[in-house]
C-alpha cells in the first residue's frame, strides 16, 4: 500500500508540473506543443538520472525510485519511461527489440489516439 502511495504522490506533483509547462510554452498561435517537448525531453533526463542514480551503488532507495521514476516521470511524461527502456534496449546489444518496440510504440499509439476520437464520434 506505501508503494501505492508513493507512486501516487508523484504522479501527482509531475501531472500537475506538466500541466504548467504547457500551459505556459506551448504554443495557440502555431499549435506547436514547445511545453510538451520540453516536458518529454526533462523527464527523459530526470529519469536517467534517477535510474542511474538507483543503479549506481544503490543510491536511492526503492521507496525513493518509486516516488521518483515510477511517480514523478510517469505523471510528468510516458516518454521518459521509453526513451529509457529503449536505451537498456540499446545498451544491451538488442537492436531487434529496440526497433520493434520503438515502431510498435508509434503505430500503436497513433492508431490508439485515432481509434479513442473515432469511439467518441
Amino acid at each position: 500500500m506505501k508503494h501505492l502511495l508513493l507512486v501516487f504522490l508523484g504522479g501527482g506533483f509531475g501531472s500537475v508540473l506538466r500541466f504548467l509547462i504547457g500551459k505556459y510554452l506551448n504554443s495557440t498561435e502555431t499549435g506547436i506543443p514547445y511545453g510538451t517537448f520540453v516536458a518529454n525531453i526533462l523527464g527523459s533526463l530526470l529519469i536517467g538520472i534517477i535510474l542511474g542514480l538507483a543503479a549506481k551503488n544503490d543510491s536511492l532507495t526503492q521507496n525513493q525510485t518509486l516516488l521518483l521514476a515510477t511517480g514523478f516521470c510517469g505523471g510528468f511524461t510516458t516518454f521518459s519511461t521509453f526513451a529509457y527502456e529503449n536505451h537498456v534496449f540499446l545498451k544491451s546489444g538488442d537492436f531487434t527489440s529496440f526497433a520493434f518496440y520503438t515502431i510498435a510504440s508509434f503505430i500503436v499509439g497513433f492508431l490508439a489516439v485515432f481509434l479513442g476520437m473515432f469511439l467518441v464520434k
